[in-house]
């Protein structure tokens, strides 16, 4: 295997600080006490096993059931609906003599909607399982024995085995890193599915174990791993390794997580510690949610009202039923003598009213269950799965480079996309691309770079007369480059120009330091030779290629050197150079510069130093500010524009100087202390003084296509964004400029533990006391912050909140998630950076909780999956970071812009479909519920029905059920482009004005007055009226036919009248369904009298003959749709809603009249905070402030409101 190894680079010589170095002191003491008892035996996993230490196996699952759970679990998942646990009641009791049906009807339909719904449960949980499977299925090299490794299956690994990961490959649990193909055993890993973050992590073992390279090294060795317990952290490790009588002290830098992946190194060896669900990953995971949307639970609510209703109409039968029935008998004599109570049964039996009341109430219970609407939630599946279908066919939400269409994965939730308030989502691979371009610089004051970033060009598609700016500038250059990483555009200093330039000098510095400043690692090609780099962060290698692009190419690097093929100003030819490597002094959050010493070919010691311009500014020397002014107006336009910058600067050191730093540097690393970073950083800082500056650089964190149109459109349709990022501050405060989330003057509220202060409070020997301190200075600073909450109408700067992962640890607390909340809603951006998987997903549970409202979250990968369970809706981005968030998502979508299209369009229509479709839902079962109520009423109580069996059986499913389908499947009230156009249409849902309970009582109330004006219409009507040709009046089943002629013909009328948007397959149901009626009851009337019963020949004999029959049914159904007809028209005229506003543009043609729609749509785009219309606003007012002009808005809004 050693044949196959790369080059050995010594990589611990290139940083500042020695990376495997951990103390046995401090936190390494906890081990072995409660929290840190895990024992881990490598390479004998068994001896575990029987010292009763089983910590478990590698199987994973991430399916919501298990062969033994799907029927337990599925069915009380059906019977929880409260409408079905009714039927299940009813369907119980029909087996008894109460019941006025047989017991086979009542408990078919049950069976059929229980059972297609499992069944849709079934297959949706399959498809997890599936996934699963592969997961566990996958193959890495294990050791079996003897120095031998071979394919072993995930699933079978167990705590103490030795694992072979070869580059490319995803570790298979958590792994402490034991050796590598390197002499100094580092390995880079990419935690892109944990974190989120695209830069390579340099993991380094113990020098104890890192001589293991060869599989048979492996062959007598043996360790014993004492260290904590399984937990969600996962950025902190403590444990220690026992080999041959000496302990190692084990620190994060020796964990290799499940889910992460080993780049850059040929292979690693590595022994278990967590496995399966003990893994870190899966510790960050939450089960899969049953999820329901609010429309589903305000449904049940409804049911529960329709339950008293039920209940009410019932005990008022029974109470009437009782005293009737008791005075049919009295002192002997018969009062309805032709009912026969002297020889009756108990059902009817004047000396037991009380039982016989009781004994009703049970049939009535029964008999007015068509209040209670059986088919309702299996007509929302049905319309649900045909509503994902449409979903997953849209071809604007088809993403043809990675042939990806958008994947409803469940169809329980789109509704609920019509009425989202918060997207929480993540940053890298959902917002941006994973891939920095190098676009723009600034060199000794002189900006070079005619590229146009991405806010740049969706700004000035917005500055409406201010647009020809853009287009007309000749610096402008819109021409793409097809290096990755470099999309720089500047003839000035290309193709070897620069030696051109006047401050060609400054120019070579500046491009040597991008060269020569980093950590890359070069990687040359050895068909083509061409190098490429691996670098530790994306925007590292764009600076990297840059330099190479620009003539300073970085070919070679040693653990002394670094090689770089220069463009020679004198000569115009490449020349080799090579610059001895002193010193790294590494990035971080602290300090937030990274700098090099190196010494070059002419004896020059050189310090080249890159950082953010809040700390490089402050170390410039007096003579080294000659550029200022002007590279800081360059980097305000930069991060206006919403670019990433960094200050370049540089000095010469002294022999002397340098080796006095180097002695101490040497000493402060060899010190075992608690103050020993604090220290280190106090060397650095002194060195990193006194310098010169040479520019900047402006990198484009590059966004998803549309990502600000598609947060600006958001925005202005009402719904908040938060981003949690497990990015470090800088980078997630970049990419909020980048998609307008912030903008230059919105105030930041910045909470941090990254301050001197935290830190010192972190080396308190007493922990809990630390801890204390730090809680209380994060409470102190949210509660600073809140109090600019109450300013901020008055102060027209917007406010933005940024708290890292370790205040936000503290904010999340219960005693303190409140105040946190309440400072987040005031905010116009929230954006948490550092977040772990478990932050993300307890954010989110705090918004969904504490405020009510419905929350989506979006990600792509394996540490957004708690976030996406937690939500509301989970969105899955399909990108570049594996299947871990698609499959726990409920919809996947390819691109972060497909989410406008997805709520706007299709959560809108969703919305409005389900809800028109409950209440009208409501209001033909009650419309029929009534008229068996208001017949009972003249039957005595009886327990009669008015309508046959099978009439009664076959109204939900055949005469009124494909019209409420075709309703919530195919309308429509305005159209997909008007959607885009009055984006605040989309605030119907978040208020639920269509769902609202004064809409549903509505309803409820115009199914009553029908129900009273087509019973007593028709009563009134035939009461004394010859029927038939023979003189006969109307008997029972004369009545019923008719009165069910009615309530067919009104209830599909009156959906007719509801559509806003008909097609051909509308017209069908509706008049289909009506016309079904009658081919019906002819054809069941003709069958035999003991079948059809009260239905034999009523139709062909009796009503079609009858012109009554016909001139009853026409005035009836004129009658009940008066009063609805009247109020539509009046509230439309006079009371429009905002979508009926709307709809009388479309209507009278005026969609192309731009002032027309310029006055509806001021009720639309309304002043936000976010995007980048709320960034034209704030840059129009401080050009209008400069002219002292007062600023007006663009679209300042007059009169009503929408929800007026």
């Amino acid at each position: 295997m050693a044949g196959g190894r790369r080059r050995k680079h010594h990589f611990s010589r290139i940083h500042a600080f020695s990376c495997g170095k951990a103390s046995m002191k401090d936190e390494h003491s906890l081990i072995g006490g409660p929290g840190f008892s895990r024992k881990v035996y490598c390479n004998d996993p068994d001896r575990a096993y029987s010292s009763l230490q089983y910590y478990g196996d590698n199987y994973v699952s991430t399916t919501k059931y298990t062969l033994a759970t799907f029927l337990p679990k599925s069915l009380f998942e059906q019977f929880r609906r409260v409408a079905n646990f009714y039927f299940l009641v009813c369907a119980i009791l029909s087996f008894l003599p109460v019941s006025p049906y047989s017991a086979f009807s009542n408990v078919f339909p049950l069976v059929v909607v229980v059972a297609a719904t499992m069944i849709k449960e079934f297959i949706e949980d399959f498809q997890r399982k599936k996934q699963d499977i592969e997961m566990n299925n996958r193959k890495v090299k294990l050791h079996q024995g003897g120095g031998v490794f071979d394919y072993s299956k995930w699933r079978d690994l167990k705590a103490g085995d030795i694992v072979k990961v070869e580059k490319d490959e995803f570790f298979p649990a958590d792994l402490i890193l034991l050796s590598s193909n390197y002499d100094d055993a580092i390995c880079y890993v990419e935690t892109m599915n944990l974190d989120g973050e695209t830069n390579l992590k340099l993991k380094q073992a113990l020098e104890g174990t890192s001589k293991l390279q060869e599989d048979s090294s492996f062959q007598h060795f043996k360790a014993v791993i004492t260290c904590e317990d399984p937990n969600a952290n996962l950025y902190t490790f403590i444990g220690s390794l026992e080999l041959e009588d000496q302990q190692f002290p084990l620190a994060p830098q020796q964990l290799l997580l499940r889910d992460s992946k080993l780049r850059n190194t040929d292979f690693v060896y590595g022994v278990v510690i967590f496995t399966g669900h003990d893994t870190k990953v899966m510790q960050n995971s939450t089960d899969p949610p049953s999820k329901r949307s609010k429309i589903e639970k305000r449904m049940d609510k409804v049911i529960y009202c329709l339950f008293f209703v039920l209940f009410l109409v019932s005990l008022i039968g029974s109470i009437f039923f009782g005293i009737w029935t008791k005075k049919d008998l009295k002192n002997g004599r018969m009062k309805r003598w032709y009912l026969r109570p002297d020889d009756s049964t108990v059902y009817y039996d004047p000396t037991q009213a009380e039982a016989a009341a009781i004994l009703h109430f049970l049939t009535a219970l029964m008999l007015y269950g068509y209040f209670i609407p059986i088919s309702l939630y299996v007509s929302i599946e049905i319309v649900k799965v045909l509503q994902s279908i449409f979903i997953n066919q849209d071809v604007h939400m088809y993403y043809a480079e990675t042939d990806k269409p958008a994947h409803a994965r469940t169809s329980n939730l789109n509704e609920e996309l019509g009425q989202v308030d918060t997207i929480l989502s993540d940053k890298t691979g959902t917002l941006t691309c994973n891939s920095m371009e190098f676009i723009k610089c600034s060199i000794a004051g002189t900006a070079y770079g005619r590229g146009v970033t991405e806010v740049e060009r969706a700004f000035s598609k917005r500055r409406g007369p201010y647009g020809h700016q853009l287009n007309n500038d000749n610096n402008i250059v819109e021409s793409k480059s097809s290096i990755k990483g470099f999309n720089f555009m500047d003839e000035r200093i290309m193709n070897g120009n620069w030696v051109k330039e006047s401050n060609a000098k400054a120019i070579q510095n500046f491009l040597r330091l991008l060269a020569v400043c980093h950590t890359a690692i070069p990687d040359i090609d050895e068909e083509t030779g061409k190098v490429s780099y691996e670098a530790e962060s994306p925007d590292e290698a764009s600076f990297v290629i840059a330099a190479r692009e620009l003539g300073f190419e970085f070919y070679e690097r040693t653990h002394t050197a670094i090689s770089l093929r220069e463009l020679d100003p004198k000569s115009g030819n490449k020349t080799e150079r090579s610059y001895k490597l002193l010193n790294i002094l590494e990035f971080s959050s602290a300090r937030k510069r990274m700098s090099v010493i190196v010494r070059d070919e002419d004896g020059k010691l050189l310090l080249l130093s890159k950082g953010a311009d809040s700390v490089m500014f402050d170390l410039l020397a007096k003579n080294g500010r000659e550029f200022e002014e002007k590279t800081k107006q360059h980097i305000s336009e930069y991060a206006d524009s919403g670019l990433r910058t960094l200050i370049l600067a540089y000095r010469e050191l002294h022999e002397d100087e340098y080796n006095q730093f180097n002695k101490e540097l040497t000493e402060a690393k060899n010190l075992v202390s608690a103050d020993q970073e604090q220290i280190v950083e106090n060397i650095l800082q002194h060195m990193e003084k006194d310098l010169i500056l040479l520019g900047a650089t402006a990198v484009e964190d590059k966004l998803q296509d549309g990502v600000p149109e598609c947060i600006d459109k958001l925005a202005q349709a009402g719904i908040k964004l938060w981003v949690l990022t497990g990015d470090k501050m800088e980078t997630a405060i970049n990419i909020g400029f980048a998609c307008s989330l912030l903008r230059q003057g919105m105030r930041q509220i910045i909470i941090s533990s990254d301050t001197p202060e935290h830190k010192s409070l972190e080396k308190m020997e007493d922990k809990s006391a630390a801890e204390a301190a730090i809680k209380a200075s994060v409470v102190q600073q949210l509660r600073e912050a809140k109090t600019l909450i109450s300013t901020s109408d008055e102060n027209p700067e917007a406010l933005a909140l940024i708290i890292d992962g370790k205040s936000l640890t503290y904010a999340l607390e219960d005693d303190v998630k409140d105040l946190f909340l309440e400072l987040a809603i005031g905010c116009a951006s929230v954006i948490c950076c550092r977040s772990s998987p478990k932050q993300k997903a307890l954010v989110t549970r705090l918004v969904k909780s504490r405020t009510g409202s419905t929350t989506l979250a979006i990600g792509d990968g394996a540490n957004d999956v708690g976030m996406l369970q937690e939500a509301d809706i989970g969105i899955g981005i399909s990108g570049v970071e594996g299947m871990q968030a698609v499959m726990s998502s409920d919809i996947a979508i390819a691109q972060f812009r497909f989410l406008e299209r997805l709520l706007l369009v299709h959560g809108h229509w969703c919305y409005r479909r389900i809800s028109s479709m409950i209440c009208y839902f409501f209001y033909k079962n009650i419309t029929f519920g009534f008229t068996l109520f208001f017949f009972e009423m003249y039957a005595s109580f009886s327990g009669q029905s008015a309508y046959n069996d099978w009439f009664m059986s076959l109204y939900n499913v055949f005469f009124t059920s494909l019209p409420v389908i075709a309703l919530g499947v195919f309308d429509q009230d305005v159209s997909s482009k008007l959607c885009f156009k009055f984006p605040l249409l989309y605030q119907e849902g978040v208020q639920n004005i269509l769902f609202s309970w004064k809409r549903i009582f509505g309803w409820a109330i115009n199914g009553v007055s029908s129900s009273a004006i087509i019973f007593f219409f028709c009563i009134r009507a035939f009461k004394h009226q010859a029927f038939r040709e023979g003189g006969e009046v109307v008997g029972l089943e004369i009545l019923g036919a008719t009165l069910y002629t009615c309530v067919v013909w009104v209830v599909n009328c009156q959906m007719a009248l509801s559509i806003s948007y008909f097609t051909y397959i509308q017209h069908f149901v509706i008049w289909g369904s009506i016309l079904l009626w009658y081919v019906f009851l002819m054809a069941y009337g003709a069958i035999d009298p003991t079948l059809s019963t009260t239905a034999y020949k009523v139709f062909t004999e009796a009503l079609a003959p009858s012109p009554s029959y016909w001139v009853v049914t026409l005035l009836v159904v004129v009658a009940a749709l008066l009063p609805y007809f009247a109020y539509s028209s009046i509230q439309m005229r006079f009371f429009p809603m905002y979508h009926q506003m709307i709809q009388w543009i479309r209507k009278d043609g005026q969609t192309s009249d731009p002032e027309y729609c310029d006055m509806v749509r001021q009720r639309s785009i309304r002043h936000t905070t976010v995007g980048f219309t709320a960034r034209l606003e704030a840059s129009r007012r401080f050009e209008a402030s400069k002219r002292h002009e007062p600023y007006i808005a663009p679209f300042q809004i007059h009169g009503r409101s929408a929800s007026q």
